[in-house]
């Protein structure tokens, strides 16, 4: 276990649930839905990543597909991600919002297939105590971040919401080049 890797796969995950740059969606749904339950958001998340931490292999291997190839695919599907973060535009919609705290919140906001895909793509790169370590820390982050939802709206205002999307699009992206490069070498 390397604490280097583990903040690498903390930062990762960061960026793809983009909790900060969130907030705003976060925003509406709470204005029209009510308040959203930061408890069972948080564990609802963190049960769709761990699952996902330790089975999402055995599913891919049930359908013939190896780590590598799931990496590969998992680098553009970040890729994506990133562009959207950067340019403010969406590529992949998101689901209708008509239900509560787990769905859209946990699923597909949180633990969405963007982050689903991190996780898989990432055991391509670390070890999964370090992926679980850097899975509890964000949802520790996600737990504050929907406890505290209103002061850091208030805090940071739309420009500082903005900034931050952008810089963690950028962020996205570089890691994205950097599973898709050290993982496409696989096929040759």
């Amino acid at each position: 276990m390397d604490f280097n890797n583990i903040l690498t796969v903390t930062f990762t995950l960061f960026a793809v649930i983009d909790i900060l740059g969130n907030i705003p969606v976060l925003v509406s749904i709470k204005s029209k839905m009510g308040d959203i339950d930061s408890t069972r958001a948080s564990l609802a998340s963190l049960i769709l990543m761990v699952t996902f931490l330790f089975i999402g292999e055995l599913i891919l291997s049930l359908m013939g597909i190896d780590v590598n190839s799931f990496a590969v695919a998992g680098s553009i599907v970040l890729f994506i991600i990133g562009i959207e973060m950067i340019l403010g535009i969406e590529l992949m919609k998101s689901e209708d919002l008509k239900s509560g705290t787990i769905v859209p919140v946990a699923f597909p906001l949180i633990a969405g297939t963007g982050t689903l895909t991190t996780i898989i793509s990432l055991k391509a790169n670390f070890a999964q105590l370090e992926i679980l370590l850097g899975i509890l820390i964000n949802i520790a982050l996600i737990f504050v971040v929907l406890k505290s939802l209103k002061k850091i709206e208030k805090l940071l205002g739309p420009a500082g919401l903005m900034i931050l999307r952008k810089f963690f699009g950028i962020i996205l992206l570089a890691i994205a080049v950097k599973i898709f490069q050290t993982n496409i070498g696989q096929f040759s």
